[in-house]
């Protein structure tokens, strides 16, 4: 398949700039595989779609101010020849030595993968510092602009990357977001992600109490978001894309609960596409889970043949990303294309902010 088969005509003004609020009076499009039939709704009327019994799988990651600007403050590691070269080069940058670091992947407690731009200001053995309690140096120069990173700083380093960090919103929103909280889920308790599982910003606390009070069981699990679920696809032919991996967990006792759904006939409902790559990275073949943790760089496109995954929440996605070839994964390329094409007649609103789906 090449990457413009999952290509669609999405009008600018289409791309959702603010949150709705309250979260949940979203549109809700609402597609059913065995009827063929597309609903147009609300999300608080998602409700009426799911049933006691059922298992309804949240990603409970929080998204870190991962978002950091700093400067060059001084190379080491490196020869004198090549510190006076980079001295040369650093005097004739016009902007000086600033640099954005965007951090998607802890690899120990101080080491990152981060994402660099510009990157041909980023070399092995550079320092650059971010505030006074923070500053870091590039252990490894990878491709892509991608970098691995020593953090050195004063007290916790989550403390200290606050002071200074914003939140990764997506390039195609270019309105200041003037209420942190609103790029997080209601219910996101463990920090770690570049970006938000956002099928989940839909949520409210009484909503999810509707749910609960409808026998609907919520089952935690967890991936940090990070360059593997929105860098874009590069190559022309959809296979030859890999994947970032993303660090992931699901524990005995949510594999319980999903397994327990599956023995009764219940749906198993991936909310956002996060949820439905841990679910498929650890479902054996009889559509039962195992527990585990570490990384995933699962790639789901047509034909991929799901394992655990009943039905799924989702937003709609760019053109020509691995998210909506997931999707197309879960209908077919052509439903899917035809689904996002009502969107845009109906205007809905796309992407992180946007309107949301429901697969069944």
């Amino acid at each position: 398949m090449n990457k413009s088969d999952f290509n669609y005509h999405l009008p600018k003004e289409l791309i959702a700039q603010t949150p709705i609020e309250p979260r949940d009076h979203s549109r809700l499009l609402v597609y059913n595989r065995k009827t063929d039939k597309i609903e147009d709704r609300h999300f608080y009327d998602i409700v009426d779609y799911l049933n006691e019994g059922d298992a309804l799988v949240i990603n409970t990651t929080r998204v870190l101010p991962a978002r950091i600007f700093g400067t060059r403050v001084s190379f080491v590691g490196i020869s004198k020849e090549e510190q006076t070269a980079r001295e040369c080069a650093k005097s004739s940058e016009k902007t000086g030595a600033h640099v954005e670091f965007l951090l998607h992947k802890r690899i120990t407690m101080d080491t990152w993968h981060i994402l660099s731009k510009p990157a041909k200001r980023v070399k092995t053995g550079d320092v650059f510092t971010f505030s006074e309690k923070l500053k870091a140096e590039v252990l490894e120069e990878l491709p892509d602009g991608e970098r691995k990173v020593k953090f050195i700083y004063d007290g916790a380093f989550e403390a200290a990357l606050s002071e200074v960090g914003q939140m990764p919103l997506p390039p195609y929103i270019t309105k200041k977001l003037e209420n942190k909280e609103r790029y997080q889920t209601v219910y996101s308790n463990q920090e770690g992600s570049a970006a938000a599982p956002t099928a989940g910003l839909h949520f409210t606390p009484e909503l999810m109490q509707k749910l609960r009070d409808k026998g609907v069981n919520f089952v935690e699990v967890l991936l940090h978001v990070g360059l593997g679920t929105f860098l874009p696809v590069k190559t022309d032919k959809v296979e030859d894309h890999k994947m970032h991996e993303e660090y992931f967990e699901i524990t005995e006792d949510a594999v319980e609960k999903i397994n327990k759904a599956k023995q009764n006939g219940k749906k198993v409902i991936a909310l956002g596409t996060t949820s439905v790559r841990v679910l498929e990275s650890v479902a054996n073949n009889d559509g039962t889970l195992s527990a585990k943790n570490g990384f995933t760089g699962i790639y789901i496109y047509p034909p991929y043949k799901f394992k655990a995954v009943d039905a799924l929440i989702t937003n709609f996605h760019l053109p020509e990303s691995t998210l909506i070839m997931l999707v197309s994964a879960f209908s077919t390329r052509e439903k899917t294309l035809e689904i996002y094409n009502h969107a845009v007649k109906e205007k809905y609103r796309f992407f992180s902010f946007g309107d949301a789906s429901l697969f069944l």
